[in-house]
C-alpha cells in the first residue's frame, strides 16, 4: 500500500533541501565549463574530446531518467532521491582523481546515473509538499538556487582552477554531497511502496533507442552517426508499441498523449534547452580563446546571466501562479531567441559591455520561461504521475542540453576536427560559432509557438 507521501518533516525542510540539491548539481556543470580549457591543457584533449565531457554527462541522465522516474513511483521517490545522491557524490570524487581524459568522461557517465536519481524525484518530492497554489512560488525559489549555482560556478570555478586545480571543483562537491547525504537521511524519513511490477523491457529499450540516438548526433555527419540515429528512432518506436499495450508501462503515453498542456509544454522545455545549453560552453572557450582572458575573469563575465535568472526566477514562478504560465514562458522564450541572435553577431572586436548586457537579456528570458514552464507541466497532471511526469520534464532538459552539445560537437568536428581549440584556429572557432547560434535561434523562434499553443492551467484546475 503507498504511504503518505507528505507524511514528512515540516515542508519548508523539503524545500531546503531539494534547493541544496539544484544548487550543487548546477555548480558543478557551470563551474567545469569554465576550466574546460585548462583541463584540455592538462589532458592534451581535443575540442572534440573535451566536448564529451558535458555529453557523457547529459547522455547517461537523459538514458536513465524515465525508467527511474517510473522506478521511484513504485520503490520510493525518498529511497531513489538517496541512491542518486551516493552515486553523484562518489562520481565526483572518483572525477576528481582522474588521471587521463577517459578517465575523467568514464567518471563523468557515473555522476550523470546519479543526476538521473536525483533529477526524477526531486520536483516530484517538492511538489508532494506543497499545496497546488504554492507550487510556482516554490518552483521559482528551487529554479533560484539552479540559477545561483550556475551564476557562482563559472566565478568560484574560475577561481578555484587559477588558484588551485580544476580538480579540487569535483572535490568540493564530493563534500557538499556527503553533507547532502547525512541531511537527507534526516529529513526524508517516510518509505513510499507499492506492489506495482516495473516494466524492465520498456525501460531497457527506452534507454538503448536514447543512448543511441544521442551518440549518433555526437557522430553527424559521419555514415555511423546516421545508422546510430535510425537504428535509436526505430528502438524508440518500438518502446512506444510495447507502452501501448503494458499493463504497468514506465511511461504511460495513453495518459499524456491526450494532456495538451503536457505535451506542448515538454516540448517547449525540449526545444529551450537545445537552443540554450551550449551558451556558457561556447561563451567560455570565446571570452578565453578569443579574448584572452584568463578562468577567473571568463567567470566574472558569465555570472551575468544565471545571476539574472536566480535574481528573477522566484519572481516569475510567483506570477505563474496568477498569471497563465503560457504567456509567461512565452515571453521568456522571444527574450531568449533575441539573445541568441545577438550572439550571431560576436566577433574579436565585440565589446565586453556588449557580451554582458545580451547576458543580462538572456539570464531574465531563462527565468521567466522555467519555472513557470514546470508549473504548468506539473500542474497538469494526477498526483499519481508526479514521479513520471517529474522525470518526464527532466528528460526533456537533459535530452535538450545533450542535443545542444550535439550540434556543437558535430560542427567542432567539421570545421576544427581533432585539433585543439587555440589562438591559431580561432577563426574555425569563430565560424562553428556563428553556425551553432543560428542554428540555436532558429530552434528558439520555434519554441515560442509550442509554449503559447499548450492552453491555460488555472482555469482546469
Amino acid at each position: 500500500m503507498m504511504n503518505n507521501p507528505d507524511q514528512q518533516r515540516h515542508p519548508s525542510y523539503i524545500l531546503y533541501l531539494t534547493t541544496l540539491v539544484s544548487f550543487m548539481t548546477a555548480f558543478m556543470g557551470s563551474s567545469l565549463n569554465v576550466a574546460l580549457p585548462i583541463i584540455g591543457n592538462d589532458f592534451h584533449a581535443s575540442a572534440t574530446s573535451l566536448s564529451w565531457l558535458s555529453t557523457i554527462y547529459l547522455l547517461t541522465t537523459a538514458s536513465f531518467l524515465i525508467p527511474i522516474g517510473k522506478l521511484s513511483d513504485i520503490k520510493g521517490r525518498n529511497n531513489i532521491f538517496k541512491y542518486g545522491l551516493i552515486i553523484f557524490t562518489t562520481g565526483s570524487l572518483l572525477c576528481g582523481i582522474s588521471q587521463d581524459t577517459f578517465q575523467l568522461i568514464f567518471f563523468r557517465s557515473i555522476q550523470g546515473i546519479g543526476s538521473s536519481f536525483l533529477f526524477a524525484t526531486s520536483t516530484a518530492i517538492l511538489i508532494s509538499a506543497f499545496p497546488q497554489n504554492q507550487r510556482g512560488k516554490v518552483l521559482g525559489i528551487n529554479t533560484a538556487s539552479v540559477y545561483t549555482g550556475l551564476s557562482s560556478g563559472p566565478f568560484l570555478g574560475g577561481l578555484i582552477t587559477q588558484s588551485i586545480s580544476w580538480r579540487m571543483i569535483f572535490y568540493l562537491n564530493f563534500f557538499i554531497g556527503l553533507f547532502l547525504i547525512i541531511v537527507t537521511f534526516i529529513i526524508l524519513i517516510e518509505k513510499e511502496t507499492t506492489n506495482e511490477s516495473y516494466d524492465l523491457k520498456g525501460s531497457i529499450f527506452y534507454s538503448i533507442s536514447i543512448i543511441l540516438m544521442m551518440i549518433g548526433l555526437t557522430f553527424l555527419p559521419k555514415f555511423i552517426g546516421i545508422v546510430l540515429l535510425i537504428t535509436g528512432s526505430a528502438l524508440l518506436i518500438t518502446f512506444y508499441k510495447i507502452e501501448k499495450v503494458a499493463s504497468h508501462p514506465v511511461l504511460n503515453v495513453n495518459v499524456f498523449k491526450s494532456n495538451r498542456t503536457f505535451v506542448f509544454s515538454n516540448l517547449a522545455a525540449l526545444i529551450n534547452y537545445s537552443a540554450t545549453f551550449a551558451i556558457s560552453f561556447l561563451l567560455s572557450f570565446y571570452l578565453q580563446i578569443v579574448k584572452g582572458l584568463n578562468p577567473r575573469d571568463a567567470g566574472i563575465i558569465l555570472i551575468t546571466q544565471p545571476v539574472m535568472q536566480a535574481i528573477f526566477s522566484p519572481l516569475a514562478g510567483k506570477l505563474s501562479d496568477k498569471v497563465e504560465p503560457q504567456i509567461v514562458a512565452s515571453i521568456g522564450m522571444g527574450l531568449l531567441t533575441v539573445g541568441l541572435v545577438i550572439l550571431c553577431f560576436l566577433n574579436p572586436l565585440t565589446q565586453f559591455y556588449f557580451i554582458i548586457i545580451n547576458l543580462f537579456l538572456l539570464g531574465i528570458g531563462f527565468a521567466l520561461f522555467s519555472s513557470p514552464n514546470v508549473n504548468a507541466i506539473m500542474s497538469s497532471v494526477d498526483r499519481k504521475y508526479y514521479g513520471v511526469a517529474s522525470s518526464t520534464t527532466a528528460s526533456m532538459r537533459v535530452i535538450g542540453q545533450t542535443f545542444s552539445m550535439g550540434v556543437v560537437t558535430m560542427i567542432f568536428s567539421m570545421f576544427i576536427g581533432d585539433s585543439k581549440i587555440t589562438a591559431n584556429n580561432q577563426l574555425d572557432f569563430l565560424i562553428s560559432l556563428r553556425i551553432a547560434f543560428i542554428i540555436f535561434s532558429v530552434l528558439s523562434f520555434t519554441g515560442i509557438f509550442f509554449s503559447i499553443s499548450r492552453g491555460n492551467i488555472h482555469n482546469n484546475n
